[in-house]
């Protein structure tokens, strides 16, 4: 998880041929760097991104139809679901294009509209509004 110094979250995940000895031994390896493992099957997005990406994707979406504007998601969502940032904020951090392709491999992976990327984040990305690493995405930096 970003920002690797900082978050304490690996997903460790285990694939078909996945021996005990190497789950074992990953994770023992992430125990020791301090940080905690958690074990996940090789699905698309694991557990974070299919859970974290969605709901940004619905922030995006929310914005997109005029639900609120940006600020007002973001505030909403942190006042309400006690998230430390907003979903539009975290998007702009995570980086737009990085959001995009999650969605992207979500959605095909599963083949379920719920996956399907707003058409905002789409066109953002397009021209090159990608966030915190270009100065502009949800909000101006």
């Amino acid at each position: 998880m970003n920002p690797v110094p900082v978050m304490k979250l690996v997903e460790v995940i285990r694939g078909l041929q996945t021996s005990e000895d190497s789950y074992q031994s990953i994770k023992a390896l992430v125990e020791k760097l301090d940080k905690v493992p958690v074990t996940a099957n090789d699905r698309p997005g694991f557990i974070v991104n299919r859970i974290l990406l969605p709901m940004i994707n619905e922030a995006v979406f929310a914005l997109y139809e005029g639900v609120g504007d940006a600020e007002a998601i973001d505030a909403a969502m942190k006042l309400g679901a006690n998230q430390p940032m907003g979903p539009l904020s975290l998007a702009d951090l995570i980086g737009l294009d990085t959001c995009l392709s999650i969605m992207e491999v979500l959605n095909e992976g599963f083949a379920d509209p719920k996956y399907r990327p707003c058409p905002l984040l789409r066109q953002m990305v397009d021209a090159g509004y990608l966030g915190r690493k270009s100065g502009r995405g949800f909000f101006e930096y």
